[in-house]
């Protein structure tokens, strides 16, 4: 998969997500590596998602991780703390804050 696919394919499946609830600002960078490498952002803001093809720089954290990686996790095939333990995705930054985005996948 090219990232432009890879990054469609993440917003199609983010796209139901509801954030409503969430009344704090929160931003995570994805570095997408191996196939389909590249880089995109997840920010929730005033209840609203948004998802873009580009580096966010006021970011909580950072997610490095192989793409098949990033969907297995947003299936729920695979736990985001199994992967971050037995080294398949890297977090930058605020584990905290991180850990937060468990709620809206």
């Amino acid at each position: 998969m090219t990232f432009s696919e890879n990054f469609n394919k993440v917003r199609d499946l983010f796209k139901d997500a509801d954030v409503s609830d969430v009344k704090e600002h929160l931003a995570y960078q994805f570095n997408i590596t191996g196939e389909g490498e590249g880089i995109f952002y997840v920010e929730v803001k005033d209840g609203e998602l948004h998802i873009e093809p580009y580096e966010y720089y006021d970011r909580d954290a950072i997610f490095i991780c192989k793409a098949d990686t990033l969907f297995k996790i947003i299936a729920k095939k695979l736990d985001p703390v199994v992967a971050f333990t037995i080294g398949k995705l890297k977090v930058e930054g605020s584990i905290e804050q991180a850990l937060k985005l468990k709620n809206f996948l």
